[in-house]
């Protein structure tokens, strides 16, 4: 389905894993994996080169409640949304059991670092094959070093926590030059593993409301996205509806 000129796959938890899985484990596999929410979509709306790379990925998948909506009211119908901190422990488990490896590019000096210690000390049979910060961009360079780095550790997929649309673009243009089966933008992952960001309350993430825990945590920073982005996805939404209908 399209929602704002990206194509969001009706993709369910147990099935992006496994396509994932299925990819790290091909000799030449290729996948690109992205999310949709509705900060992503804000953006790649009024960015058409995120759109189009976005559109280009094997996978886009539904991360937010706001997209569900979006959908909804667009008559499709999702099967949920699912954050990285919620498909990250299923997918370090299925990787132990398969024998796959990991690498964390992405995050303040020292959360990926962190983030891999505390997945390998939850998964015993887990590998992660290496791990770099996602400040290096402005240093001469760093990217290719960067990618060197993570070709010369040969893992079978790599999560880069960038934020949007900064770990799009980085994906997009580097991806040719990256040596791996799979990669995976995953923004604030990171975060999330090691807890400088906190989950909400189950019963906000039953209710669709992490956003307004994430506001409520970080106002300063997130007001704009969340109180102006959140009611102009909406409005963008109805719009593409208005002239879906002709």
């Amino acid at each position: 389905m399209i929602v704002l000129g990206v194509r969001v796959s009706a993709i369910a938890q147990p099935e992006l894993i496994d396509c994932a899985i299925t990819q790290a484990q091909q000799p030449h596999g290729r996948c690109t994996v992205m999310y949709a929410n509705i900060h992503t979509l804000n953006t790649a709306y009024a960015d058409p080169d995120l759109r189009c790379i976005m559109n280009a990925a094997d996978i886009v998948y539904c991360d937010g409640a706001g997209v569900v909506l979006g959908a909804r009211l667009l008559g499709h119908r999702l099967p949920g949304r699912m954050t990285g901190a919620d498909w990250i422990y299923p997918l370090c488990a299925r990787c132990a059991l398969e024998g796959l490896s990991l690498y964390l590019l992405g995050g303040r000096p020292g959360v990926a670092e962190k983030a891999a210690q505390r997945l390998t000390a939850l998964y015993p049979g887990l590998f992660i094959a290496g791990t770099h910060h996602g400040y290096f961009h402005d240093t001469p360079g760093a990217t290719e070093a960067t990618i060197a780095a993570v070709n010369a550790a040969r893992p079978d997929i790599l999560l880069v926590g960038m934020g949007t649309p900064l770990q799009e673009k980085w994906i997009a243009a580097h991806r040719n030059a990256l040596d791996v089966p799979v990669v995976w933008a995953v923004g604030a992952l990171f975060d999330f593993v090691v807890g400088v960001q906190p989950r909400a309350p189950r019963w906000m993430l039953d209710h669709g409301l992490e956003w307004l825990y994430r506001l409520l945590s970080d106002p300063r920073r997130l007001w704009r996205r969340y109180l102006i982005g959140n009611p102009l996805f909406i409005l963008r939404v109805l719009k593409q509806k208005r002239y879906s209908r002709g």
